[in-house]
Parts: structure tokens; sequence; C-alpha cells
């Protein structure tokens, strides 16, 4: 008999989860794999932010949280949107839970009916899609492409409205392009916006810290849009504490309100322990963000130049996060050594694994089939032999 329930059965695997798992099990028979597939910085978690983690163990606070978060951490994080994005939140709008990722559903689940419009422009994280599908919504793609920097322009998104959009999900700097929308390009989609007053606008600005143009726009902060913004961040990725799983939204007032309701039934608060540190990461020393953003600079400049002389391979050159994703159309349809048939991405990215031992993330995960996934959160070292390997492995391919 079968208990697995509908919802769960048609879901798709985090292929990015996946593919990174199958290189650690290569990894374990002793094949060196390099692992270009996980969104992970590579750095530790800063000293002080540690400091203040053993701290809080050594003052007892490992009991019970409230559920929205210590309101010490939320005040931290409303003192950050604030000065660092303009933005007037209150402590109460503010809700902290086990990663950007689960306030991201969290916020979904509050707000989405089904068979509700959920506008989502393409490629995108490979989760999004999944959590409309829990909450019985229904997506709507809008795909961009490479020439455009995998942008979406104004009209693609007026045209993708209709009377049954709830929510449009915006991304930027981007997983898994890399791109970062300039505040006129993001005035001009709010202005798309602010015709449809009963579109709500998920902004995951998770990467924030990780952008190479000195500029950041938070979609909050932009006219036409108040109270219809919901801010996703976190501390994951700017500080280096994905381990730590500490996310947060900041919602109009009833959002965070049914947020924090829908929260408390499935989890309750965020580890005591991880917000203590969190709380450190957002009220202590910034230099180490700086320090970190700079080094994924020098790699995307790397990995961009490596890529560009591997034949066959369309590049552009992202703005933010610590991806990289070319066009590799030319391959498909390739055959193999062993003359198999490269049909699409995803046979392109177990070919790569199983030839080159570089694990990367096939584009049709992100909605794009057709694109390659690279994350340079690694090694210069590892990058140049990653970069080495894949050149090889394609020149091997008998192009059609």
């Amino acid at each position: 008999m079968d208990f697995i329930s509908q919802r769960v059965a048609s879901l798709a695997v985090s292929q990015t989860l996946a593919m990174s798992q199958r290189s650690a099990e290569l990894r374990a028979q002793g094949v060196d794999v390099i692992n270009l597939s996980v969104g992970e910085p590579d750095f530790d978690t800063p000293l002080h932010i540690k400091e203040a983690a053993k701290k809080a163990i050594d003052n007892n606070f490992t009991r019970y949280t409230p559920v929205p978060g210590y309101l010490s951490l939320r005040k931290a994080i409303a003192d950050k949107l604030r000065n660092e994005n303009g933005l007037d939140f209150a402590p109460e709008q503010i809700v902290v839970g086990n990663g950007a990722k689960q306030e991201l559903c969290n916020v979904i689940l509050a707000t989405v009916n089904t068979g509700d419009e959920v506008v989502i422009p393409t490629p995108a994280w490979v989760s999004y899609v999944e959590m409309v599908k829990l909450a019985d919504g229904k997506v709507v793609e809008v795909p961009t492409g490479i020439d455009s920097d995998f942008k979406v322009t104004p009209e693609q998104l007026e045209a993708a409205i209709t009377p049954r959009t709830r929510m449009v999900l915006m991304c930027s700097p981007s997983n898994p392009t890399g791109s970062v929308y300039t505040r006129p390009e993001l005035e001009a989609i709010a202005a798309v916006l602010a015709r449809h007053p009963q579109v709500l606008v998920l902004a995951d600005e998770i990467y924030e810290h990780i952008n190479y143009t000195g500029n950041f726009t938070s979609m909050a902060s932009l006219p036409g849009l108040e109270g219809r913004v919901v801010v996703i961040n976190g501390v994951s990725k700017a500080y280096a504490m994905t381990g730590w799983r500490i996310g947060f939204c900041a919602a109009p007032a009833p959002v965070a309100k049914a947020i924090s309701k829908l929260q408390g039934q499935y989890t309750s608060g965020a580890s005591s322990i991880a917000q203590k540190a969190a709380e450190a990461a957002y009220t202590g020393p910034q230099e180490c963000v700086a320090e970190m953003c700079e080094a994924f600079r020098r790699r995307r400049d790397l990995v961009v130049r490596l890529a560009r002389e591997i034949p066959g391979l369309k590049v552009n050159e992202p703005q933010g996060a610590f991806y990289l994703f070319p066009q590799v159309e030319h391959y498909i349809g390739a055959t193999a050594p062993d003359g198999t048939r490269i049909e699409s991405d995803s046979d392109l990215a177990m070919y790569l694994l199983d030839r080159a031992h570089v694990a990367t993330v096939a584009g049709s995960a992100f909605c794009a089939p057709g694109y390659i996934r690279f994350s340079y959160a690694t090694s210069d070292d590892n990058l140049r032999e990653a970069m080495k390997r894949i050149g090889a492995a394609l020149a091997e391919l008998r192009v059609q």
C-alpha cells in the first residue's frame, strides 16, 4: 500500500542537493570530485559571530524561543533594514525562521490560495516552483535568456499578470544567474506592479551583499509598492552561516502575523544559539562581509575568463551572487566517447560529473533547459582545475 501523499509525491527532488549528494558519494569512493553544485560560501563563520554563540550557551540561551524570534534579533534586523536599505519595518513585522528557505515557504503558504497564480521570472531557484505547488498555486513562468542578462522586462511582466495573479516573486541578485537589477530597472517593474494592487511582491534578497555593482535596491523601497512587499533575507550567504539556519521575512503586519501563526504550528521558534549568533552578525563589525564579497568578485572574474576560453560555452558576466550560468546548447545532441548521446543539459551535467569529476547543476532544474550552473564559491585552485577538466571533457564530445 502506498502511504505517500499526492502532495509530496508530486514534488521534484532538489537537483542542487541531489547533485551535491551524488558528488559526496563519489568522494566517499575515493573519486576526486570538485563540487561546483552547491551554493555555499567556503569561508568559515567570522570569529566574533562564533564567540557570540559560545557566550549564548554559557549564558543559558538554551530554552524555547519566541515563535517570531528573539525581540533583540528582530530589533537588530529592523535597524539593518532601516540603515542599509531605507526601509521602515517594526520588529513586529519581522519573523525569524530556520533559514530564508523556510521563510519563503511560509510566505507562500500563508498568502497563496488554491488556483492563485504566482508569476516567477525564469531561470529561477529550484524550490520556488515546488513551494507554490505545495500551496496549490499555479506557477506562471516568464522566461528570460542570456542575451538580456536573464532580466525580465516590464512588458513581459505586464503580459504575465492576470486577475488571478496573487504574487510576483523576484530575486536580485539572482540564483542561479547572478543577475542584479539596477534601480531604474526595478522602478520600471514597480510601475507595472503599481497598476495591479491585488499583487503581493515577494522579494528574495538573500544575496544582497554578494553584489559587485556597488549598489543594491530593495524592492520594498520602490514607490508605488508600499505595504505590498515581503522581503526575504538572512545570514547564510553574507556571513558564511549556512549551517546556522537563520533567515527572516519582513512583511506587512497582517502577513507577518499570519506567517508567525503558521510557523507556530509546525516548527515554532528557530535555534536560540543560532539567533544570538545572527544578532552578533547584524550588530557587529561588517568588514568580513566586504572581504568575502571581494573574494567572490575575484573568483567571478577568474571563472568567467576561463569559461570564455572553452569553445561552445556562451557566457555573460554576472553582477552578483556566486554563480555562472553559461548556455550549453552547442553540446546538446553531441556524442560522448562511449557512444552515448547527450540529449539534455541534465545529461551534460551527469557527463561532466562522470567524465570530468566536476559536479554542476543542469539549467532545467532552474526552469531553464540548455544552460548549466557553476557555483564559484570555492577556492581559486579548485576553479582552475575544474574549468580545465570541464574544457577537456567537452572537447571529447563529438558535436553534430
